[in-house]
């Protein structure tokens, strides 16, 4: 006798795609730290590698010929979503695909940059979580008068590629007469351009930096940081990650916890929310770290005052 098929068995799983395209490569040790947030992120909403999404992670190493191909190699793949993690890499995306849903995780300012309509109602196939307002700019250089009271002139180190940095650029120099200090822009592209440019720029004397975000800034952070220590430049930096390799200070937002709230709206995506309805969010967890050890080398006795509201002293 034949036995009549089950009619109700459980069908498998469809395994979806996630595609990332971010700055640092995955063995940098910040790249890790950021997909590793987004995987557990995705883990916590069930979502695991191997049994029900596999994520394509692709590196521009800050290039945008390489953000081009890479952009169009993951939307060849067709991914459920796709993940972007600076403009270089959501612009590349952009250019293949306005269809496939994107969320971004550290963009300054996506309305001005024309990714979304607005922030409430981004429409289109793109929405995320937003960094900073540019008066944060202003911060940066009050962080780097008060650690170093005695500079007088500030070079800001920024890839003009961002275009983020004339924001932060129009804040820091607005401040600059408040704080008795004269600024120099200083665009860098590569590794000779930043070294040429601190190399210059410590030929002065009570000189100190304010480093801005950006893709180039982040591959070539462990040469910024190098190349502060040995030119004794006091420098003040976007993120954490750069202080806890040497750099002075930073004053920014946790940008792990980013990636770990951008699980949450490809955890969305993938249940059938549609980008344009979800709002863009804006990062409300901010920190200030302080590398103690960096600052006694330069000479530098942060008050206590300024220690006291510090989130992170590094000794």
């Amino acid at each position: 006798m034949a036995w009549p098929h089950a009619t109700n068995a459980q069908q498998p799983e469809r395994t979806r795609r996630i595609g990332v395209l971010a700055p640092l490569a995955e063995n940098d040790s910040e790249g890790q730290t950021r997909i590793a947030a987004l995987r557990k992120g995705l883990q916590d909403f069930g979502w695991t590698e191997g049994r029900n999404i596999r994520v394509e992670y692709r590196s521009t190493a800050g290039d945008g010929d390489r953000a081009r191909a890479y952009a169009a190699e993951l939307v060849a793949l067709k991914p459920d979503v796709m993940v972007a993690s600076t403009e270089n890499a959501l612009s590349a995306l952009l250019r293949e695909t306005h269809t496939v849903p994107i969320v971004f995780t550290q963009i300054a300012d996506p309305v001005a940059g024309g990714y979304v309509g607005s922030l409430a109602r981004p429409g289109g196939n793109v929405t995320g979580f937003t960094l900073y307002e540019f008066a944060i700019g202003a911060k940066w250089l009050e962080l780097l008068k008060q650690i170093a009271p005695s500079i007088t002139r500030v070079a800001v180190i920024f890839d003009p590629e961002a275009s983020s940095a004339d924001g932060y650029l129009t804040a820091i120099e607005a401040g600059a007469p408040s704080f008795g200090v004269q600024v120099f822009r200083s665009a860098v592209r590569n590794a000779v351009d930043i070294e040429r440019a601190m190399s210059e720029f410590a030929a002065g004397s009570n000189g100190g930096l304010i480093v801005q975000p950006g893709s180039v800034i982040a591959i070539h952070r462990e040469l910024i940081v190098a190349l502060a220590a040995r030119h004794r430049l006091p420098a003040v930096h976007a993120y954490r990650y750069f202080v806890t390799i040497g750099g002075l200070a930073s004053y920014g937002v946790d940008n792990i916890d980013l990636y770990r709230q951008a699980a949450s709206y490809v955890h969305r995506i993938l249940k059938g929310e549609r980008p344009s309805d979800l709002p863009v969010q804006a990062a409300t967890k901010f920190e200030l770290v302080i590398n103690l050890k960096t600052a006694k080398a330069l000479g530098l006795d942060p008050s206590i005052s300024l220690l006291a509201r510090t989130d992170e002293v590094i000794e």
